[in-house]
């Protein structure tokens, strides 16, 4: 509660700064949904930054969604998955066990106009943080860290390798050093994906490390593992996320905020989810409200993202959780509206967080009913 607070009032401290507010203008961003990446990019990139912060609305060539809100969420959830998809080369997993984003040091090789899809990945970010949306993506606290110009120390290396972390920090801080056969190189995989030895200095795989050189050793892992490998990419991708986004942002954010901010939180709490629904033609008691929030708890957690993407076009949340869900440019709880009868399917309207729910007697019925909409709603949009 007390990080909730503290994240609210530098939340609203940022929002308030007159670089902030919304342009008065209108900026119209069309896409056939099919080339999201290349169109978005196009879009984004040919745009100047004044224009990208006036009302931002989104069209979807041959598809009939009037932009209320719903189409911008939409479009950033959709871009989030290309970003992060590591087959572009532009960005990989941080380490084996984690799902966690960085930069691909080797992103050149892949794309050799990769400083100019960086440039656009930080617009995004900025654009995320400024139009108040959350990316489905995440990356590692030392890239938020990094982004932010915060500075590095030894302990950022868990962010990156643990098992490496874990081996340099007991070194540090054990003797035996010369009993371990290291020398100065690090393993490395190289563009291709094969296993290379990198020399940390000059005719570094003839000097051995001992008890009395190993700070220096520890001092060019940090450096190599930390400083060395992304910094082109990471400032074309801070020029385009500064363009947007004031500078400030780093005298009252840190990485762990930052992180939240632009991603929110994609653990869904299901009592704070009721506790911050409204209902029209229903009340809270009635049968069908009582079934599907007790549809909603037997959910796994994929259905459970899936019914959220559904009725808000986004995975994510607000890390003040559901009482700060956006819609059509303002605070708009999630609401479930009685409408139709049996034989109709529940509707979804993402511009203002609303199920259209018929009115089912039975749990079964409304199970059966709503994991149809779920599953056959996710693939467009149409408002009727």
């Amino acid at each position: 509660p007390n990080y909730r607070i503290n994240f609210e009032k530098k939340v609203k401290q940022l929002r308030n700064m007159n670089s902030m507010k919304i342009r008065n203008c209108r900026t119209l961003i069309t896409i056939n949904r099919n080339k999201l990446y290349s169109e978005a990019y196009d879009n984004i990139m040919n745009k100047s930054p004044s224009s990208l912060k006036g009302g931002l609305k989104i069209k979807y060539t041959d598809e009939k969604g009037i932009d209320a809100g719903g189409l911008l969420r939409d479009f950033f959830y959709q871009i989030s998955k290309e970003i992060g998809n590591p087959n572009y080369y532009l960005l990989q997993y941080s380490h084996d066990d984690s799902y966690e984003l960085e930069i691909n040091p080797n992103s050149g090789i892949a794309e050799p106009n990769h400083l100019d899809y960086f440039k656009f990945i930080g617009r995004i970010l900025g654009l995320a943080i400024f139009h108040k949306q959350n990316l489905s993506l995440t990356f590692s606290l030392l890239f938020y860290k990094k982004l932010l110009d915060k500075p590095l120390k030894f302990s950022d290396l868990e962010y990156v390798d643990p098992e490496l972390y874990k081996n340099i920090n007991w070194l540090k801080n054990n003797q035996g050093a010369d009993n371990l056969c290291l020398t100065f190189e690090i393993d490395e995989i190289d563009c291709f994906g094969n296993h290379i030895k990198k020399e940390l200095k000059p005719n570094g795989s003839n000097i051995d490390v001992t008890d009395s050189n190993k700070q220096e050793y520890i001092d060019l892992v940090v450096k190599n593992k930390l400083y060395c490998k992304d910094e082109e990419q990471l400032n074309a991708l801070k020029e385009g996320f500064y363009e947007i986004i004031p500078r400030k942002i780093n005298t009252l954010f840190n990485e762990v905020d930052l992180k939240y901010l632009i991603s929110g939180i994609n653990e869904i709490n299901i009592n704070d989810w009721e506790n911050n629904t409204d209902y029209e033609g229903y009340d809270k008691n009635d049968i069908t409200i009582v079934n599907f929030w007790k549809c909603v708890e037997e959910f796994d957690k994929e259905k459970q993202t899936q019914l959220l993407i559904f009725a808000t076009g986004t995975s994510q949340v607000p890390v003040t959780g559901f009482k700060d869900l956006q819609g059509s440019g303002k605070i708009q709880h999630f609401k479930l509206k009685r409408f139709g009868t049996e034989d109709d399917l529940p509707k979804s309207h993402t511009c203002f967080n609303r199920i259209d729910l018929p009115p089912y007697s039975t749990y079964t019925q409304l199970k059966q009913k709503l994991l149809r909409a779920i599953t056959e709603g996710m693939g467009g949009f149409e408002m009727e």
